[in-house]
């Protein structure tokens, strides 16, 4: 293969498969050279893994001090760079209770947002998961219903916004390869019993990613790649940035 720069652009595969960068996570900047509390240096970077072939993006806003924040003034910055770097393209943001435990401060949080993103994750195994989610649906921005467990997925099964999400968050956790496809297969069928038609995003974390990746392909649903998720290509080298890890899940896609 012709070795391609972070700006070089890779053609969306033939076989369309909903693929997210996911740029940032809430691991600490130190962590990264492109893990920065500068949302305009994320974005850039967020704008190469687009041009490697992600579709959209999802971002952790920052304060000043590097941590997560649902602060109406943080995410506008995060969301408003994102989108200038990268015009047209949808932007999900974190509602992680790590940001803010408190769920009347979330809340009012949420209430207080003036750029809004394309979407949201959820995550519903965390306390007010219900109430996030209504809110977020009531001023427009779309959900994402991250399901983590067993316990999770019940909560999101009696949810009575269930069947207004987006898409599903199948998120697995850094667990022994030879679990993964079970607990994988395991977690889509419920969520199909549930809801048939919502579309599904399956990944993993840290030692899980690229496993996981590999059966999102296989299995049909779409996933996401980017340094929140791993830090390391497939063969275990550091990525450079975001794009590298895109472009190496393009490539596994394609079954290069």
């Amino acid at each position: 293969m012709t070795a391609t720069s972070d700006t070089d652009h890779v053609p969306v595969p033939e076989r369309r498969m909903l693929l997210q960068a996911c740029v940032n996570g809430a691991r600490d900047a130190v962590g990264h050279p492109w893990l920065s509390a500068d949302a305009s240096v994320v974005a850039d970077d967020a704008a190469r893994a687009l041009a490697a072939g992600a579709h959209e993006v999802h971002v952790h806003p920052k304060d000043a001090t590097g941590r997560d924040s649902l602060a109406a003034d943080d995410v506008a910055r995060w969301v408003r760079a994102v989108r200038s770097a990268s015009p047209g393209v949808p932007v999900g943001v974190t509602t992680g209770a790590w940001a803010e435990p408190d769920v009347e401060r979330r809340l009012a949080a949420i209430e207080t947002w003036t750029e809004l993103p394309d979407h949201a994750s959820v995550n519903w195994h965390e306390a007010g998961a219900d109430e996030v989610a209504a809110l977020l649906l009531k001023r427009g921005v779309a959900v994402e219903a991250g399901l983590w467990d067993a316990a999770g997925f019940e909560v999101w099964k009696r949810s009575p916004v269930r069947g207004e999400c987006l898409r599903v968050l199948i998120e697995l956790p850094d667990e022994p390869t030879d679990t993964l496809r079970g607990h994988a297969e395991g977690m889509i069928a419920h969520v199909e019993l549930e809801e048939p038609d919502l579309p599904i995003l399956l990944h993993g974390e840290e030692g899980s990613t690229w496993p996981v990746f590999d059966l999102a392909v296989e299995l049909g649903v779409a996933s996401r790649i980017g340094l929140e998720d791993t830090l390391l290509l497939p063969d275990g080298a550091t990525a450079p940035g975001n794009a590298a890890l895109v472009r190496a899940a393009v490539a596994r896609l394609r079954g290069v």
